[in-house]
């Protein structure tokens, strides 16, 4: 595949797990790739991978929290690849388990820094260049807590509802540029981070479910997730842009949906019975 060719993709948590799928997928459909995360090895394995298929890639050590060191981040990317097609912000932190009272709170709002503050350093660092370039595409990931309540993971559903709504919100002030964001659910998948979940102590007693769901076979391989963001980095689902696309669905239906979704204003951050 190559509708991707000519362009140039940047991965946040590319090093491993849902990231380094995005990342061979953008790669596999011809896009340039930057992988980046505070891990180095872990992204220049991403990058080796990469390079062994015949694509190309860069790692790109970073702390998407320090807002210098991603602006330099960026810049280093616009020499080494080119301007910026697609922005992936795939990294995130769920470290703080349980009722607020029972969270080390710098732990609790670690996660939503982490998660939040860097999805708005990337994008603010590659806004201006896109928006003058008339085009490009932000894919923001967010989860769990979403749209519902996660009482015992409240930091991480804080900083996703947040991260869907501030692509709402940014996707508004740029879609007259040409340029669209989207938010994307991978749904569950097995990834360090949910295994974390499932391992620690913490986790244990306060996300029990988490097991429940695995042992009755929800498990969503992290292709699907990178297969949709594929689609989505090459266009298909531009209408949809603000809203928020899922992993496991089937993205034919999906496609056939769009009009529909878009005048319900289906997958958007919403308050309800606001006539009552």
């Amino acid at each position: 595949m190559t509708r991707l060719e000519g362009t140039v993709a940047v991965i946040t948590g590319a090093g491993r797990g849902i990231g380094r799928e995005i990342a061979l997928h953008q790669a596999r459909a011809g896009a340039k790739v930057a992988a980046l995360a505070r891990t180095a090895r872990e992204i220049e394995e991403t990058a080796a991978l990469i390079a062994a298929e015949g694509g190309t890639a860069i790692a790109v050590p970073v702390d998407l929290v320090d807002r210098a060191a991603v602006e330099a981040a960026i810049a280093r990317i616009g020499v080494e690849l080119g301007p910026i097609d697609t922005l992936v912000n795939n990294h995130g932190s769920f470290r703080a388990f349980g009722p607020i009272w029972d969270c080390d709170p710098e732990t609790w709002w670690g996660d939503i820094e982490i998660n939040l503050r860097g999805t708005f350093h990337t994008c603010r660092a590659v806004a201006p260049a896109m928006r003058a370039r008339g085009r490009g595409r932000i894919i923001n990931l967010v989860g769990g807590g979403t749209g519902s309540s996660f009482p015992n993971g409240s930091g991480y559903a804080s900083s996703k509802a947040a991260i869907m709504r501030f692509t709402e919100c940014f996707n508004d002030t740029v879609k007259d540029a040409g340029v669209y964001a989207f938010a994307v659910d991978p749904g569950l998948v097995r990834t360090s981070m949910t295994e974390l979940q499932l391992y620690s102590d913490e986790g244990k007693k306060h996300l029990p479910d988490i097991e429940r769901l695995f042992d009755e076979g929800v498990n969503i391989p992290p292709s699907r997730a990178a297969a949709l963001i594929a689609d989505i980095a090459a266009g298909r689902f531009d209408p949809l842009a603000g809203r928020m696309l899922r992993g496991v669905e089937d993205r034919d239906a999906l496609e056939a949906a769009m009009d529909d979704l878009v005048a319900t204003d289906g997958r958007a951050l919403r308050l309800t019975r606001l006539d009552i």
